[in-house]
């Protein structure tokens, strides 16, 4: 190469900024070398400000970090980069340990690729394996003043700009993976925002947008299996305010709060005004697997002009929920092993349900009207339809769905055609105030196409990708949000008749386990992956224990208090008001059914003891109700000296008493709710620990836990 040459290939290499402080602001088109080390950025405007137009900004090296790696990832604050300027393009940038990793506001043209926006912000969770926490559910109705952004964070938060490309970006360990607020005629493909909190995608104000080949998977809280699927208001895809005509094509968004989670919003519904219509309407859902959701795989309410077109609707609550919606289109769906129904439609009219493959569902097709006077006195649905009828049902197979249509309330103009596979008019629940009409003849099946789906620009395969993880059962949320099923993770399982139960999952293999000398430990082999069993070496005695796992790359820790109690549990039904007289009460508990348990973990969810798994079949013979029944509980159980933390999760009632003091008292009607008491012993001795607990109506259960009080969660 010639000298002038290299002259000008010197002269036209881009400048390298090297990041060593906050505020470090680019005006110029750059390669940006963060230190590596953590970066606090002191007044939220970035610790990166680019503000110039038509940049080109490649990170190189190092991440960017804002907090140190012992601050918890709720105290996370700042921003990592702040963008303002047009036509920008940022490439490669790894930001952690922010409240939002990268923020742009009025950023027409905005270009972000290749970036990894993990470990940045999230909430610690308060609902445990064996209840949910009402603190953890997510309020994402309002966000006009950008309350996502500074409530939640996001790894990516775009606001207020036009033609924006989001492409080939990562996101994990965090709350929320990209979030838009008034966003319009951009492209967001090839992402992979999963293993969430919150949101994987967030919309509010957004339309005319193109989404597609992503993967917003895992993005979930308020969910354990076999106890209770809440799902919290996260979501793969949250799509809020009024969000119109976008496509979303070939994403996965399984294993989610909900996959695709639609509200047309507070201002359509509440706002008071006179255009009727406003929703969230016009967009096309194709091509995408919604399944595995903890509530529903595509919920969209108060919404119209909807098209839902050959997407993977398997195992969740709900398949489809079409709350007050209308002239929708469900066509060429798989929609299967639902618990509740594959569609749900409530105050909904003008939908037209063909060419889905129905299979093993408890309800296919569930359309209700009732007389829900809060949501018919809101301004919304004095402008808008809200009676259930004129549905057009045909060209569907159905497949061992325990019922294949229900229909409630004066649900009215329903047209089914005789020729879909599998109809049995067996099947079919019908109350007298409604009304369904049957024909023979069959009817060619109208094609739906978007010329959007010939020209997409994302090329990555999201759908199936993660095959191996179908199933709700894959869902363990952490304090921290979702397992990834990757890294080492020590999980604490039922117990096994008075033993603690652990097993080690990801890729690494256990290469030692010690719990000390106090307590016995044995692995079960059975099962897959081993389970690891941890008693007490007596009955009847607290011992705590600190298990240590260790793995090529670490040692896991797993610490608890395991006690060889017996439990004697008493359940019955009542009618005296416990609040009332608690004495009159209590005398007809015990009245009840008796049986023993080596732990107090009594998950009744919605329905009553006599359905508990484990329980003798006294008390399943005694048929007690799902409401208004108590419980008593007592055991005696010797415990070291020391400092100790007594744990409830309860709903309703419950009242705790050590040695006849109380120790927790809350003898209300609530929700899921954790209470604490420390106790705190000066020697050895034998306690007596006695448990009141009561369920008025709707979910229960009552759990107790007891662990040191440098066990933390």
């Amino acid at each position: 190469m010639s000298i002038a040459l290299l002259l000008q290939s010197a002269q036209s290499a881009p400048p390298v900024v090297k990041v060593e402080h906050d505020d470090v602001r680019i005006t110029q088109s750059c390669l940006v070398e963060p230190s590596g080390l953590p970066i606090v950025d002191d007044e939220g405007d970035g610790v990166v400000q680019i503000v110039g137009d038509g940049l080109v900004v490649e990170f190189v090296n190092t991440p960017l970090v804002g907090a140190a790696s012992t601050l918890s990832a709720d105290r996370y604050s700042g921003i990592g980069v702040r963008i303002t300027g047009r036509n920008v393009t940022v490439r490669g940038a790894s930001v952690s340990g922010f409240k939002a990793g990268i923020w742009a506001s009025r950023s027409d043209g905005l270009v972000l690729e290749g970036c990894d926006v993990s470990r940045n912000f999230r909430q610690r969770l308060a609902s445990t394996p064996q209840a949910e926490d009402g603190s953890d559910w997510l309020w994402p109705h309002k966000n006009d003043a950008n309350e996502w952004l500074h409530t939640y964070g996001a790894g990516i938060y775009v606001e207020e700009s036009k033609s924006v490309v989001l492409r080939r970006n990562v996101a994990r360990e965090g709350q929320n993976g990209i979030a838009l607020r008034r966003v319009d005629e951009s492209a967001i493909y090839d992402n992979d925002m999963s293993f969430l909190s919150g949101w994987g995608l967030a919309m509010f104000r957004s339309s005319r947008n193109v989404v597609d080949h992503n993967s917003f998977d895992f993005c979930i809280r308020g969910y354990s299996h076999g106890r209770y699927a809440r799902g919290q208001d996260s979501a793969g895809i949250l799509f809020f305010e009024q969000c119109n005509d976008n496509l979303f094509a070939f994403n996965s968004a399984t294993h989610g709060g909900d996959g695709f989670f639609g509200f047309a919003g507070l201002e359509a519904l509440e706002g008071g005004s006179t255009t009727p219509g406003l929703g969230c309407n016009g967009n096309r859902l194709h091509g995408n697997d919604f399944s595995y959701a903890a509530a529903i795989g595509i919920e969209m309410t108060f919404s119209y002009g909807n098209v839902y077109s050959s997407n993977r609707l398997v195992g969740s609550n709900y398949g489809v929920w079409g709350g007050y919606s209308g002239s929708t289109r469900v066509v060429d769906n798989v929609i299967a092993d639902n618990t509740l129904a594959g569609i749900a439609i409530e105050h909904g009219s003008h939908w037209k349900i063909d060419n889905n493959r129905f299979a093993r569902n408890a309800r296919a097709l569930e359309l209700w009207w009732d007389d829900d006077q809060e949501l018919l006195a809101k301004p919304w649905a004095q402008i808008n339809p809200t009676s259930s009828s004129d549905y057009r049902i045909e060209g569907n197979g159905f497949d061992a769905d325990l019922v294949q249509l229900e229909l409630r309330g004066p649900t009215t103009d329903v047209v089914w055609n005789l020729g879909q596979s599998g109809t049995d008019r067996a099947r079919w629940k019908l109350d007298p105030a409604s009304r369904v009409a049957t024909e023979s003849a069959t009817t060619e099946l109208e094609p739906y196409l978007d010329p959007r789906l010939k020209d997409l620009p994302g090329r990555r395969q999201a759908v199936g990708a993660r095959g191996h993880l179908d199933g709700r059962d894959k869902i363990i949320v952490t304090d921290w949000g979702p397992y990834d099923w990757q890294a080492p993770y020590l999980q604490r399982v039922d117990d096994r008749d008075g033993a603690h139960a652990w097993r080690l999952l990801g890729n690494d293999i256990a290469i030692g386990i010690d719990a000390g000398d106090d307590v016995v430990v044995a692995l079960d082999a059975s099962s897959e992956p081993p389970v690891i069993l941890v008693s007490p070496r007596a009955s009847g005695v607290a011992v705590p224990y600190r298990l240590a796992v260790r793995v090529p790359s670490r040692t896991l820790e797993g610490r608890g208090l395991v006690s060889g109690a017996r439990w004697g549990v008493t359940v019955g039904r009542y009618s005296t008001d416990p609040r009332e007289d608690a004495a009159q009460w209590r005398s007809e508990v015990q009245r009840g059914v008796s049986f023993e348990c080596a732990r107090l973990s009594l998950p009744y969810g919605g329905g009553g003891p006599s359905e508990l798994e484990f329980v003798p079949q006294a008390v399943k013979d005694a048929k007690l109700g799902r409401e208004r029944f108590g419980t008593l509980a007592s055991t005696e159980l010797v415990l070291p000296a020391g400092r100790f933390r007594l744990t409830t999760q309860s709903d309703d009632g419950v009242r705790v008493r050590v040695d006849g003091q109380i120790a927790i008292d809350n003898w209300t009607h609530h929700g899921p709710t954790r209470d604490e008491h420390e106790l705190e012993f000066s020697s050895t001795a034998s306690h007596r620990i006695e448990v009141e607990h009561f369920e008025l109506d709707g979910y229960a259960v009552l759990e107790l836990e007891l662990e040191p009080v440098e066990a933390q969660r």
